[in-house]
């Protein structure tokens, strides 16, 4: 597999141990890490009847989880020893290492999730670090803010081998209903995020620039909203023919050449800059259309411009 989306749905058939999928209720679960996220995992596996092991470096952080019902482990070695099935959520994956070091022995033939946010070379490194200590490995991507987390349409990424993927699939559905195996690669969860994120920050700032510039005449964000949101949708819509384009390799124009949006995008600037507003992402998109036009694709579609980040 390797589109997100793509789920693995087994239905009863047998997995390791001669467990099936739909008889993983009630699996001892371990959580890692008692941040904002980590006290949600633990949460959320507990609401869906998990005995549930906590840890975090420093004691104390989730009293609450205590009080409801979660073990709080005295060391790390206990709260790996405590579990079939490890989750850690922490800061970063050199965290993760030092963190797990110590309970190395007790990694041995455990399933060790890792929803730590990180780059794809970290994950696959982890990913043979884990194997060195005999623990089966996978890596995901949480897409969801602490609050989402148990929520039906809340999407987890996972990559790894599929056994142990196919093992805890229920136990991990207690998380949200959009947990999918996308790859057997590890590292392609950690791509898809941050890719996916790249979309949103772009999104926001264009978002922000707007209403800095709406706000120049004294309109609220909040009345230039809806007319923002509907025009994202029609912005969406062209992405369709965008991606077939790219795949393809041929970028003939449908909608609107290159050479047409440059003017558009200089009075952006120019508004921008008597308003006493940023135009430094404009004048990006100005820079980017211009050396397309001076490569000879004047007449091609704004699909064209993937060629300057590929450079």
């Amino acid at each position: 597999m390797s589109a997100v989306g793509s789920r693995c749905h087994h239905g009863g058939r047998h997995h390791r141990n001669g467990q099936k999928a739909t008889d993983m209720a009630g699996t001892p679960v371990t959580v890692i890490g008692m941040g904002m996220m980590g006290r949600a995992l633990a949460s959320a596996f507990m609401n869906a009847g998990h005995p549930t092991t906590i840890w975090n470096r420093t004691p104390g952080r989730a009293q609450a989880l205590v009080e409801a019902g979660a073990s709080e482990a005295p060391t790390v070695d206990a709260a790996v020893a405590a579990a079939p099935l490890v989750i850690v959520c922490v800061r970063d994956y050199g965290a993760v290492r030092d963190l797990l070091t110590p309970a190395e022995t007790a990694l041995s033939g455990r399933v060790l999730v890792n929803l730590t946010s990180g780059a794809s070379d970290e994950a696959r490194a982890m990913a043979t670090w884990a194997a060195e200590r005999g623990a089966e490995y996978l890596d995901g991507a949480i897409m969801m803010t602490p609050p989402g987390i148990g929520a039906p349409e809340t999407v987890i990424l996972y990559g790894g081998p599929p056994a142990p993927y196919e093992t805890y699939e229920q136990t991990l559905r207690a998380l949200g209903g959009g947990t999918t195996l996308i790859s057997t690669d590890v590292g392609l969860p950690s791509l898809y995020d941050v890719a996916l994120l790249g979309i949103m920050w772009s999104t926001f700032n264009g978002f922000m620039h707007a209403a800095a510039l709406m706000d120049t005449e004294k309109i609220a964000a909040t009345d230039f909203l809806p007319m923002a949101t509907d025009w994202l949708k029609g912005v969406a819509s062209f992405l369709t023919a965008y991606a077939q384009q790219i795949d393809e390799g041929s970028f003939a124009a449908e909608d609107a050449t290159l050479e047409t949006q440059i003017p558009p995008v200089r009075h952006l600037i120019h508004e921008s800059r008597i308003r006493g507003i940023d135009a430094t992402m404009a004048e990006y998109t100005g820079k980017l259309l211009a050396e397309a036009v001076d490569r000879g694709h004047a007449l091609d579609s704004y699909a064209r411009i993937i060629d300057h980040f590929r450079a």
